[in-house]
């Protein structure tokens, strides 16, 4: 590897570098509250390592020639652009989860933060992955982290997230790796652009094994990406996690694994004849995700768990955009993982500060909280407005160019469908908000949030607004990535 192969993946060695310093600092030091300045600095400089190779890299003419280590880790636009995502919700759970942590977590704060800046650096490698061996590898270091994380907790609902989250982990993980050997065996190598060139001019000879291949491969992605049927870790998993690791799970995990399954089934299968095997597969599935996770969301009594659910039926949108197999469809996605991303860490940054200050996790205890803490209740209202595509915010110009996009592509259908759990959606999205604003509180005493969890969530609230208003920026960043993708 030359210097300017390392030089490429700084982001993701920096993140490693702070991770083992937190470890250490967290040993010598009597006093633990330095440990999420020095975890949050490590990711600050990450990004701006990251922003420079993205604007130096936009200057170039041949896309396909930017490669961090030539022919396992690409270094395009899209890339640097998931790196920045990723990063910046890190940033962003780490601010949000400070008093959490110094209050909840004592004896193992260094541990908390390193296990999520490993993670996080697993992921960046992750979605920058061209080919199967080194995607396989950072998704299982990633998805350690994770398992450890879920259960961090000392009492039975952790310890249950953790169990569940790593042996549902595991049979996954086994799927995709079944599906990845099929596709080795087919073509005889591991890259992405040589899979998708083999598999092109050979479809008609091995149907069979690349159907089943491509099943495969969805049932094992479909785990990271909390899709039906393979959600059923998603509820438990998010009510028993600590709070701040659910808000890593709900933006960072997936934002990586859509990162992936962008690269692996538009550059690996993207070709005609193979494409068709799953896009119809994507688009079922996104039908069912979201009729599905807003149908029980609607039975929640559990906020966290209602979030859950709610994550379930996202996924269901983006698989839309997957399930478009062009740069149209890629943008889509990125587009709306940014629309998402500052939606929910505004929501998780205030349902964390509302469910610590109450006590609780139910979504009655949270009548007339808006007169309590009206800060909280106003940032926690605007997310929810943005999650069920309410203007001017994120989430409506999101889903709106979504289904411009799988309009133009003939899934009149699946649009439709959409349009239909929206609309569910809101029942009870709209009745959190309308809980705190017009319920009676049963206490008067204002609820605390720490000046770092304030500060996240007021930059997220401002950008779930922002993007909703003037979303061109971020409309120009994702078609420039979407162009770089071979």
């Amino acid at each position: 590897m030359d210097l300017t192969a390392l030089r490429q993946l700084l982001p993701e060695l920096i993140l490693i570098a702070t991770g083992i310093a937190v470890i250490l600092l967290d040993l010598a030091l009597r006093d633990k509250r330095v440990l999420p300045t020095v975890s949050a600095a490590g990711v600050v400089i990450s990004m701006a390592f990251t922003f420079l190779g993205l604007t130096g890299l936009l200057g170039m003419e041949q896309a396909v020639e930017a490669y961090a280590i030539p022919g396992a880790v690409s270094a395009d636009a899209l890339a640097y652009l998931f790196r920045l995502l990723l990063s910046a919700s890190t940033l962003a759970v780490i601010g949000a989860s400070s008093s959490y942590v110094q209050e909840r977590l004592v004896g193992a704060r260094g541990e908390f933060y390193a296990l999520l800046l490993f993670a996080v650096s697993a992921m960046m490698v992750l979605v920058a992955a061209t080919e199967l061996i080194t995607a396989y590898i950072a998704l299982e270091t990633g998805s350690i982290a994770l398992y450890a994380l879920a259960g961090f907790l000392r009492d039975r609902r952790s310890a249950e997230a953790g169990i569940k989250f790593l042996v549902l982990g595991g049979v996954s993980s086994a799927l995709l790796l079944y599906g990845m050997v099929i596709l080795f065996g087919l073509t005889g190598s591991t890259s992405y652009a040589v899979i998708g060139s083999a598999l092109g001019t050979g479809f008609r000879e091995n149907a069979l094994p690349i159907t089943l291949a491509v099943v495969l491969l969805v049932a094992g992605f479909g785990f990271k990406l909390a899709a039906f049927p393979f959600h059923q870790w998603v509820p438990d998993v998010y009510e028993g996690a600590p709070t701040p690791v659910t808000m890593f799970l709900s933006v960072v995990s997936k934002a990586a694994g859509f990162g992936v399954v962008l690269r692996v089934f538009h550059i690996a299968l993207g070709a005609p004849a193979v494409s068709i095997e799953w896009v119809y597969i994507f688009a079922a599935l996104a039908a069912l995700s979201m009729t599905l996770g807003n149908l029980v969301a609607l039975r929640q009594q559990n906020v966290k768990r209602l979030m859950g659910y709610s994550s379930v039926a996202q996924a269901g949108y983006l698989l839309m955009g997957v399930a478009i197999p062009n740069e149209a469809g890629t943008a889509a996605v990125t587009l709306f993982l940014v629309s998402y991303a500052v939606t929910n860490l505004a929501a998780f940054a205030a349902i964390l500060a509302l469910t610590e200050g109450l006590g609780s996790e139910r979504i009655s205890d949270m009548a007339g909280v808006a007169q309590r803490s009206p800060f909280l209740a106003f940032g926690l209202a605007i997310a929810l407005l943005s999650l069920t595509g309410i203007p001017p915010t994120a989430g409506f110009f999101a889903k709106l160019s979504l289904f411009g996009f799988a309009l133009s592509q003939g899934l009149f259908w699946l649009v439709i469908v959409s349009v239909a759990n929206s609309v569910v959606s809101a029942y009870y999205y709209i009745g959190i908000v309308k809980a705190m604003y017009v319920g009676t509180p049963a206490q008067g005493q204002p609820i605390p949030a720490g000046m770092a969890l304030g500060a996240t969530l007021t930059v997220t609230t401002a950008l779930t607004v922002l993007i909703g208003i003037a979303p061109e920026a971020v409309v120009n960043a994702a078609f420039t990535a979407a162009t770089w993708l071979p």
